[in-house]
């Protein structure tokens, strides 16, 4: 989660506000050893958060069914496989540590997890390369002025203390040593697991050697760059982990694309489904929801645009 520096006018204000009252909600301690996927410590809620290493506008990509079966009809194994042949299309992007991952999102969230209107915000990110920075952030909301908010300065906040700053800088953005095999990238995500910065408490040593450990790092590395190969070994290696169903076999996501809607185990409190696109399996982005007295409501959706390595924070592609 973060924070941004400053908040000038109304729209950031009460965006923040929302923002930090879902972090809240979502930092009670876990009630079981197994981690949840939504956990504050990679999944960052909401626009500030929701970046993904995929370019889901204007590529070629040579359009890939389930046999000739519709997708109401396929697996989220499969869907997953097809997501890999995607992925390998995909043309690869090369980043020094000291660029920047540079991402353009549509985010829609509600006032608070299960109440109030949705707003819908595009967002451009630009998150360190090499983790070196803090990231930055500006923001558009899609209705009103639309107008752009100056370049904000993201921070980490305290897991313990949603209010507070942090000094450490990100991971880094781009991930360009990931294992290829995805027998190889399974080992490598067991021996470097993502810091998921647990609540006091907590059992540290349950929940990092559970073997879905490695499944939620893997869907941490979505929140940067993943080069094609490797990410085509991530979505295989997600298409083997047991519990992923298909909920969707038409989902509209943020941006009026149709796609398929695939909701992932483990969650705690809610779910997140991840959203492929009907015809070609590109990842288009996420949605997540929660789960109060019995209810399941929507809450946030992120609808990916595009993304490119830049040199600095503001420099568009």
């Amino acid at each position: 989660m973060n924070k941004v520096e400053q908040s000038p006018n109304g729209f950031e204000e009460q965006l923040l506000s929302d923002l930090k009252a879902h972090v809240v909600q979502r930092a009670q301690p876990l009630p079981v050893a197994r981690p949840s996927r939504s956990s504050r410590g990679w999944r960052l809620a909401g626009a500030f958060g929701l970046a993904v290493a995929l370019t889901v506008g204007g590529l070629a990509i040579q359009t890939m069914r389930v046999g000739d079966q519709p997708p109401s009809t396929a697996s989220a194994a499969q869907i997953l496989r097809l997501a890999a042949a995607a992925a390998q299309q995909q043309p690869e992007l090369t980043a020094r540590p000291d660029q920047y991952v540079f991402t353009e999102f549509l985010a829609t969230l509600r006032e608070t997890p299960t109440s109030g209107p949705y707003t819908t915000v595009r967002t451009q990110l630009w998150q360190s390369a090499g983790g070196v920075a803090h990231n930055q952030a500006r923001y558009q909301p899609q209705s009103g002025s639309k107008e752009w908010s100056e370049l904000r300065v993201l921070r980490p906040l305290d897991a313990a203390d949603p209010t507070k700053e942090l000094d450490e800088l990100p991971s880094p953005a781009y991930h360009g040593d990931l294992p290829t095999d995805p027998d190889e990238l399974l080992r490598y995500l067991r021996e470097h697991p993502v810091d998921l910065h647990l609540p006091d408490g907590a059992d540290e040593k349950a929940v990092y050697g559970d073997e879905s450990m490695a499944y939620t790092t893997a869907r941490s590395m979505l929140n940067g760059y993943v080069p094609p190969r490797a990410l085509a070994a991530l979505f295989e290696l997600l298409a083997r982990e047991p519990g992923a169903v298909v909920i969707s076999s038409d989902v509209v996501d943020a941006a009026g694309r149709h796609g398929v809607a695939i909701r992932m185990p483990g969650v705690v409190g809610g779910n997140d489904d991840y959203i492929f696109d009907r015809d070609t399996h590109v990842y288009l982005g996420t949605r997540n929801s929660v789960i109060h007295n019995g209810t399941e409501s929507p809450h946030t959706a992120a609808a990916l645009l595009r993304v490119a390595i830049v040199d600095r924070p503001g420099q568009l592609p």
